[in-house]
């Protein structure tokens, strides 16, 4: 069995178990209800954080991460859906944000230009069809 390190503080505030850590200048949280298990949520962070810092390049602070929140909020993506936790290794985390940020850094220009096209396009026919 694997026990991980905890790296982080909980606290009990208001009914929620909230499991923060502070890196530099920022401070990541993760909630939830009293009825959760604190080490998932400490394994969320974890990994959360650990993402963050390979996808910043060991460079975690406001204004890198302000310049990279599209990548961050990625890996939020990644890791949560719907409130199901999904992934908390920071290595595959940040390997499936790497993948998207870079078809998302070449067609994101292309995609806007598909979609304004397409939406012309279908204008185009309802006038004609009507």
């Amino acid at each position: 069995m694997y026990l991980l390190p905890l790296s982080a503080d909980i606290v009990m505030f208001d009914g929620h178990i909230v499991v923060y850590k502070f890196i530099q200048d920022l401070h990541f949280f993760v909630t939830g209800g009293e009825e959760e298990n604190e080490l998932i949520l400490a394994s969320v962070l974890q990994g959360f954080t650990d993402a963050i810092d390979s996808i910043l390049r060991n460079n975690v602070d406001k204004r890198t991460a302000l310049e990279n929140l599209d990548l961050i909020l990625l890996c939020l993506d990644e890791i949560v859906d719907g409130g199901i936790v999904l992934e908390t290794e920071g290595s595959v985390i940040a390997e499936k944000v790497s993948a998207h940020g870079a078809e998302g850094a070449t067609s994101l220009a292309e995609q806007t230009l598909v979609q304004a096209l397409t939406t012309a396009r279908e204008h185009l026919t309802k006038s004609l069809l009507m």
